[in-house]
């Protein structure tokens, strides 16, 4: 089970902090290497936004909730290793902690239009049936 001294939710505290920061000022002494990476992707991961928030452009997107949806984003797209379900329920948790209000409820409906853009939808579906679905345990040899 989680805990807020896991530290993989720290790092993604880390990040979101910098991209926040980094939405104000380019040029950021230090920002940590999942930051960094997230930037690097930046172009593509604002179009996959964009396209799964119609309606919010990005420059109209509290600069808090976009650096927890970028940063979700690119773990979907990028670390695969990662189930869709943490990385969205890590996102909402971090909205919710440093957000507004609503912060929350936007983040999980962006990424649940960004879960199927990306085709992690099938990772979901896939663990729910082997969930469903167990194998049987092999029966021990007679020897």
């Amino acid at each position: 089970m989680k805990t807020s001294k896991d530290p993989r939710h720290i790092r993604r505290i880390e990040a979101v902090k910098s991209l926040f920061a980094f939405s104000f000022h380019k040029q950021q002494p230090e920002i940590g290497d999942l930051a960094n990476e997230v930037i690097n992707h930046q172009d593509e991961i604002d179009q996959l936004i964009t396209g799964c928030a119609p309606e919010w452009p990005l420059t109209q997107i509290n600069r808090l909730d976009l650096g927890v949806l970028r940063l979700a984003v690119y773990e979907l797209l990028y670390r695969t290793d990662v189930p869709p379900k943490v990385i969205i329920d890590e996102a909402v948790e971090i909205g919710k902690e440093f957000g507004s209000q609503s912060s929350g409820s936007f983040i999980n409906g962006v990424l649940a239009s960004a879960l199927k853009t990306t085709g992690r939808d099938k990772d979901i579906e896939a663990a729910n049936e082997k969930d469903a679905n167990p194998q049987p345990e092999p029966e021990p040899s007679k020897a």
